[in-house]
């Protein structure tokens, strides 16, 4: 046998008895599903197990390069320690490898889920996201999240069109990782077939809130989307500290004798109360205690960060220009304005089957990859004047 082959085999064999090892609710990585349903004769040696590919396939991809100019919650502030979407993903993935590590799920799958969750973020976060769905229902196309274009930006718009074969377990914890919303218990659909996952994913284009309704098919989906929450509820706090919008001493009582009153604390409390009281259970819960305290922080943060007066007044800027960017760019695209540049440049380089997409949703798919520094010049560039130098008249 050659060395790259016994290698593989041996590969094999220790992901085999790496199955064996975990949860009875863990997710095997011989259960690995590939989402296109392809097949690949085997060219070159490799030796990753089957959700590590997933990983570098996020990791590597131009979306997840650009993480590291979307910012989080806070989008015009200038200091450099705000969180950005980059952090944040690393974040999310740190806290729910150690959920995961405490529950002995599946590590890879966990990671891959995590670090591929936002991918498909707007720029300016969820104003832009709301901003770019309001310009599809206006046209009467259609809903946009963020968490189904980051589906879409794997599978359809990475490498000019042509995507990534991802695995069904991985792109349907992307599809159902809803941050936004909190539940008692977290529990998967395990029952899920790749037709159900497709069905889910163009339900989130059309139906209306729909993506707040699907479940996550594995449990480490559900680690990731509860992750997803942790993550952010104790960052954004010290976040609005930094800048002003809050002090530490306005937060609940109720919740710091709980969780405490820095990110630190509150991340510890959730996750150890998280993994204690889900310990060998095929779904995800916290004490009633915990809950209850996290669901006071979750309202503490919506109505005194989130919606707080100064971000409110800069969102409404945010939200104009944005719309003003879809206008100028569908009509760029369809009366072909600058065909060698900007959106129609970027359509060209496409492949085949993706030209073919609808023009309302090639615009949103442009919008979407914006960074927010790059939509902020784009917006300069397009729509306000610019410096020529003086005339200078002889007197």
């Amino acid at each position: 046998m050659k060395a790259e082959d016994r290698i593989i085999h041996d590969s094999l064999k220790e992901t085999k008895r790496a199955d064996e090892r975990l949860s009875p609710y863990a997710t095997r990585n011989s259960e690995c599903i590939k989402v296109k349903n392809t097949k690949k004769e085997r060219t070159e040696f490799d030796i990753r197990w089957p959700y590590e590919e997933d990983i570098d396939r996020v990791l590597y991809s131009k979306s997840y390069s650009r993480y590291v100019d979307k910012t989080q919650a806070l989008s015009f502030f200038s200091n450099v320690y705000i969180t950005k979407r980059s952090l944040h993903v690393q974040w999310v993935s740190r806290i729910a490898r150690q959920i995961g590590r405490g529950l002995n799920l599946n590590l890879d799958l966990i990671e891959a889920i995590a670090l591929g969750h936002d991918l498909g973020h707007a720029p300016y976060g969820h104003v832009g996201e709301k901003a770019i769905n309001d310009c599809l229902v206006e046209r009467q196309f259609g809903y946009f999240t963020h968490n189904a274009n980051s589906v879409r930006n794997l599978l359809f718009i990475e490498r000019n069109g042509m995507g990534y074969n991802v695995s069904l377990q991985v792109i349907d914890g992307i599809l159902c990782h809803n941050g936004e919303i909190l539940s008692p218990v977290y529990r998967p659909d395990c029952q899920k077939t790749v037709e159900q996952f497709w069905n889910e994913y163009e339900k989130c284009w059309h139906e209306k809130d729909y993506s707040l309704k699907i479940l996550p098919m594995t449990l480490e989906g559900c680690v990731v989307r509860i992750s997803d929450v942790i993550s952010y509820v104790g960052k954004d706090i010290e976040d609005a500290i930094k800048v002003g919008i809050i002090s530490s001493e306005d937060l609940p009582l109720e919740v710091i004798r709980v969780l405490g009153k820095d990110n630190k604390a509150i991340i510890n409390r959730l996750i150890g109360d998280l993994v204690i009281h889900s310990y060998h259970k095929p779904y995800l819960e916290f004490s009633k205690e915990v809950f209850q305290a996290l669901e006071v922080l979750f309202t503490f943060i919506s109505t005194h960060i989130h919606h707080h007066p100064t971000l409110l007044k800069e969102n409404e800027k945010l939200t104009r220009m944005v719309k003003e960017l879809y206008n100028v760019l569908y009509d760029d695209l369809k009366y072909q304005h600058y065909p060698q540049k900007g959106i129609c440049a970027h359509v060209q380089k496409m492949s085949a089957v993706y030209q073919q997409t609808p023009i309302e949703l090639i615009v949103s798919d442009y919008l979407s990859g914006m960074t927010d520094s790059y939509a902020l010049r784009f917006y300069e560039e397009r729509f306000l004047p610019r410096q020529h130098g003086e005339m200078i008249e002889d007197y």
